[in-house]
C-alpha cells in the first residue's frame, strides 16, 4: 500500500483501513509481549529438541566408578560451586538489559508502523536506533549480549510478520 492508493479510497473504506491499521499495531504490540519472551525462554534451554549437541568424550575424563559398569566424568560440577546460569534468562542478563520490554515495544510499534506505512527502510532504522543506545551496555557486558540478539531478533520477526499481513488484508479487504 501507497500513499497514493489513499487518495482513491473513499468513505468506509478509510475507516476499514484504519481499523485494520489499529488491529494490526495492537497485534504487533500485545501478543508480541508473549511470544518473544517465549522465545527466550526456549533459547535459554540450550539446542534445538531436534539438533542436540552431544560433546565428544574425552576418555582421560572418565575414571572407573566402583561398584558400577562404566565410567563417570572426573569434575562435574554439581550443587552450589557450580557456575550461575547462562542463556537469554541469565538473571544478570536481564539485570544490565533492564527496559527491555518497554524498548520491545516500541520497537514492534515502529516496525509494523513503518511497514503499514509503505516504508520498509524504517526498519533499519529502528534496529540501528536501538542497537547503537545498547552498544555500551552490550560492550561492557557481553553476558547480556545473548539475550539482546534473541529478543531483538523474535521481536523484529514478529513486528515484520504482523505488517506484512496487515498490508495484505488492507489490500484484499479495501483496496
Amino acid at each position: 500500500m501507497t500513499w497514493e492508493t489513499l487518495d482513491n479510497i473513499d468513505g468506509w473504506r478509510w475507516v476499514a483501513t484504519i481499523a485494520i491499521w489499529l488491529i494490526t499495531l495492537l497485534l504487533s504490540v500485545v501478543v508480541g509481549s508473549w511470544v518473544v519472551p517465549w522465545v527466550l525462554r526456549r533459547a535459554s534451554e540450550g539446542d534445538l529438541p531436534w539438533a542436540r549437541y552431544q560433546p565428544p568424550v574425552d576418555p582421560q575424563a572418565l575414571e572407573p566408578d566402583e561398584g558400577a559398569a562404566g565410567s563417570v566424568p572426573r569434575n562435574e560440577p554439581s550443587g552450589e560451586g557450580s557456575e550461575p546460569p547462562t542463556g537469554t534468562m541469565n538473571p544478570a542478563a536481564v539485570d544490565i538489559l533492564r527496559g527491555g520490554a518497554w524498548l520491545g515495544l516500541l520497537e514492534r510499534l515502529a516496525i509494523t508502523g513503518a511497514l503499514l506505512a509503505g516504508y520498509p527502510y524504517g526498519i533499519a532504522v529502528v534496529v540501528a536506533i536501538k542497537g547503537l543506545g545498547r552498544y555500551a551496555e552490550l560492550r561492557d557486558q557481553p553476558i547480556a549480549s545473548e539475550r539482546f540478539v534473541v529478543g531483538t531478533l523474535a521481536s523484529l520477526i514478529w513486528s515484520v510478520a504482523m505488517g506484512l499481513l496487515g498490508l495484505v488484508v488492507i489490500n484484499t479487504l479495501v483496496l
